[in-house]
């Protein structure tokens, strides 16, 4: 739906390959953050940004009751991608996703695969070239932004009285040290080019820790600064959405990596609860594995299909052997999986008896 709306206001519709193969494949997490942030992942962002914020303000009663369809939309936007995604849930393939992720953000170059900075170029370079129209019902967005953030800044949030609660640290020093952290930090990435790995990563880790510390302090010494902070996140979101429309700046790009670095962090850290406590790893591989294997005797009819459409079109013996190799690297896939399964549940009966009345059905 998002790029069929797109491809009217902007046009300029295209194929987009999902390079997905058999069920067991895992894409990571990077894949997925590029195929879905446009469509799924920031509206469903949004939206719970918007029903939380609904949560604290609103005095109606029946909060849940009235939006509990919703939040269902929100998290169905939000965990399809991945729910759909083998072994999302897997402790290492967790570990190894970030690590691609990460370095996936942090690339400069090498097309969308291998770099955020090319790929967000390419998402979104429509806006500059929008029609008036266009980009009026874009901007429409950013204004709506700005009333968001005015309303949270004059609102009663987390709000304290600094007189009658006076912060045991100086807001202003722990700010004026922070501000001196970033600018270290900025200096030393600069310069350390001829210093050893360890080193490097030792000192960021430590302007990293000083620098969470100091937000920390911040946020607990004046719960106000919890409300300018929220609400200075949506002014900067309704500014860089008009520089997206008429600017082309490296300050805008840099604002949206921030926000996809946030975004990204916050779905981690769902991830990686979910793999600590095992229990979700083990019902996804049921329920994915569980149909696809129920339902094998349509994967061996494709497979059928696919070696009788070659050798009745004359393929030559290089492609008939590919195909063999395909065929049999699917069998063994299928078979690994259907032993998993049985340990999981115990035996087989229960497999076993699907699969019987899958087979019953399709014949």
């Amino acid at each position: 739906a998002f790029y069929f709306a797109q491809t009217i206001l902007v046009g300029g519709a295209k194929y987009r390959a999902t390079g997905r193969g058999f069920v067991t494949q895992h894409s990571p997490f990077a894949e997925n953050f590029r195929f879905f942030a446009s469509s799924h992942i920031y509206l469903g962002m949004e939206l719970s940004a918007a029903l939380i914020l609904m949560g604290v303000y609103t005095d109606a009663g029946q909060y849940f009751g009235r939006t509990w369809s919703l939040w269902l939309a929100c998290v169905s936007f939000l965990a399809a991608p991945f729910w759909f995604n083998p072994l999302t849930f897997e402790w290492q393939v967790v570990r190894n996703d970030y690590a691609n992720w990460v370095g996936w953000m942090r690339g400069q170059g090498g097309g969308a695969l291998k770099s955020w900075d090319v790929w967000w170029t390419e998402e979104n370079s429509f806006y500059i070239s929008l029609g008036k129209a266009s980009k009026l019902f874009f901007f429409s967005k950013a204004v709506l932004y700005l009333f968001i953030g005015w309303g949270i800044l004059r609102s009663d949030l987390f709000e304290s009285d600094p007189i009658v609660n006076k912060p045991d640290i100086p807001v202003q020093m722990v700010i004026l040290v922070f501000t001196s952290l970033v600018v270290a930090s900025k200096l030393f990435s600069s310069t350390s080019g001829k210093l050893s790995y360890g080193v490097v990563r030792g000192v960021n880790i430590l302007f990293s820790m000083g620098m969470i510390s100091c937000l920390a302090i911040v946020f607990l010494e004046d719960t106000n600064f919890i409300r300018y902070s929220i609400s200075a996140y949506y002014f900067v979101g309704c500014f860089a959405q008009i520089g997206l429309l008429f600017v082309s700046s490296k300050y805008v790009k840099f604002i949206y990596r921030f926000h996809d670095l946030i975004v990204g962090h916050l779905m981690f850290m769902v991830l990686f609860l979910f793999a600590a406590m095992q229990f979700p790893n083990q019902v996804q591989t049921w329920l994915l594995y569980h149909n696809a294997l129920s339902a094998d005797v349509v994967v061996e009819d494709i497979l059928k299909y696919s070696r009788k459409s070659q050798e009745r079109s004359g393929g030559d013996a290089e492609g008939k052997e590919e195909l063999d190799k395909q065929v049999a690297e699917l069998k063994k896939m299928v078979w690994r999986q259907e032993q998993m399964l049985q340990q999981m549940a115990g035996g087989g009966g229960m497999l076993g008896a699907v699969s019987e009345m899958a087979r019953n059905e399709s014949t």
